[in-house]
């Protein structure tokens, strides 16, 4: 938990509050977004939370920070947030939590389905997730979109005896990944289960559909300040251009759901989705394009 020597001078006057060790990672503000607001270049607590629901969503952040940078003096009911994940977030789909700072507090997602469980990207390792994992089934493929977001993927792979997939392109940060694809071709890795290759914020970037669920690693969020879907032009790592064909062909499919690595989800009917999408691509051929 942090530290209250370090708390941030911004800060709302009360029982939560975030130190100076906060690397700006979103997380805090994604889940609690009333609680929490950004400030130079770190998150600090803008109101205090006075309802039970937005106490339970700013506990939530404080258990989900891959630092530790949220502070309060209420540790029973920090520890009693910890059994809030893995966080349903529709159908058989959860948001894991317990970000880690290795991928820069990357969000990451489990889904439970009958031929197998998957996890997309890696939350840190955490034995409360991997009893919560082992009770809805265990863990039987690890999706990793990129080479930035595998976090302890090889911990829970070892745990779960679970099936690595990485693109060969980004094989350097798994290398005795179990399942490599390759190409840049989209490839059904098992019923319901598409893999799409998105070129651009890395060489072998690739997103994962699953029904109307879209996991899309860094490639797609949305922006809550501008109420539009985003691309981060700014953490392009590789080709701006590959990243705008990706998503001029990743809008031909169908999804409702987008959860990403980085940034926030969104659901959105199908026709506003497609939109949107269009809309997306048009404005990052914009030179003037900005996050």
């Amino acid at each position: 938990m942090a530290d209250p020597r370090k708390r941030l001078p911004n800060n709302a006057a009360g029982e939560f509050f975030v130190d100076s060790t906060c690397i700006n990672c979103d997380t805090c503000r994604q889940l609690a977004p009333a609680t929490f607001g950004e400030a130079d270049d770190a998150s600090f607590v803008r109101s205090q939370p006075q309802e039970i629901i937005e106490r339970q969503k700013a506990f939530r952040a404080l258990v989900a920070c891959p630092v530790g940078a949220i502070g309060s003096k209420d540790s029973a009911a920090a520890r009693a947030a910890v059994h809030d994940f893995p966080l349903r977030i529709a159908d058989a789909v959860f948001y894991c939590g317990f970000n880690s700072a290795d991928s820069y507090g990357a969000n990451s997602y489990f889904v439970q389905h009958p031929q197998g469980n998957w996890l997309i990207d890696s939350p840190r390792y955490s034995e409360h997730l991997a009893r919560e994992f082992e009770k809805l089934g265990g863990v039987a493929h690890i999706f990793l979109t990129h080479r930035d977001d595998v976090a302890d993927a090889d911990k829970w792979a070892r745990r779960f005896a679970s099936q690595r997939i990485i693109h060969e392109l980004e094989r350097s940060a798994q290398p005795d990944a179990e399942w490599i694809i390759d190409g840049t071709v989209p490839i059904t890795l098992a019923p319901g289960f598409t893999a799409i290759p998105t070129p651009g914020h890395t060489r072998g970037h690739c997103v994962l559909l699953h029904n109307r669920f879209l996991f899309t690693g860094d490639h797609l969020c949305w922006n809550r300040e501008q109420t539009r879907l985003n691309a981060w032009r700014s953490k392009c790592w590789y080709s701006w251009p590959e990243q705008i064909a990706s998503m001029a062909a990743l809008s031909a499919w169908d999804f409702e759901w987008i959860l990403p690595g980085h940034g926030q989800r969104i659901q959105l009917p199908l026709a506003e989705m497609r939109q949107q999408m269009n809309l997306l691509v048009r404005g990052m051929k914009d030179q003037n394009w900005r996050d």
